[in-house]
């Protein structure tokens, strides 16, 4: 089997739950969506969690995104990097700055707080932790839901490319 093949193909549309029905019609019928469907009472309760820290959450969109954005290169997650990178433009980032995400990051001028959220995210996918000097610049910044949020997040992303890259979900055709 081909890296090009997925190990679980995508839900067909007429098997979709409500939910998922639900979830195509507001973001797209997406193939992390659609395979992930595929266990219907894991997706009710992964979208919900997901859907919170992608809209609903404390973090800024740019300080979100760059730790995804991160994590999805830490990975080697071409999916999540391929949906986030669009969701960083719109967050402000730029092309030149998403592309420094890939680089070590004292190869991209970043600013202070642009640093410490991609430093957080370097140490959880090194270290499995945050340095104490990367948490004291994180709480000179962030209030306590922020800091348990930035830390769930880079977490939950990690999990999320796993899954994408072990399961081979492929990037939309449309795309």
């Amino acid at each position: 089997m081909s890296a090009e093949t997925p190990r679980i193909a995508p839900l067909p549309q007429d098997e979709w739950s409500d939910l998922l029905k639900a979830v195509a019609e507001t973001a797209g019928p997406l193939n992390v969506f659609t395979t992930l469907g595929r266990h219907p009472a894991l997706f009710e309760s992964w979208i919900g969690f997901g859907s919170m820290l992608l809209m609903k959450g404390t973090l800024g969109a740019r300080d979100r995104e760059l730790a995804i954005l991160r994590t999805a290169h830490h990975r080697s997650c071409a999916y999540e990097w391929h949906h986030h990178r669009r969701l960083g433009l719109d967050a402000g980032l730029t092309e030149a700055e998403i592309a420094a995400l890939r680089l070590g990051l004292d190869d991209h001028g970043w600013s202070a707080a642009d640093r410490m959220v991609l430093a957080a995210a370097d140490d959880l996918h090194s270290r499995g932790t945050v340095s104490d000097a990367t948490w004291a610049e994180l709480a000179g910044r962030f209030d306590e839901r922020e800091l348990i949020e930035l830390v769930i997040l880079i977490g939950h992303y990690h999990m999320v490319a796993f899954a994408l890259n072990a399961l081979r979900v492929q990037p939309e055709k449309s795309h």
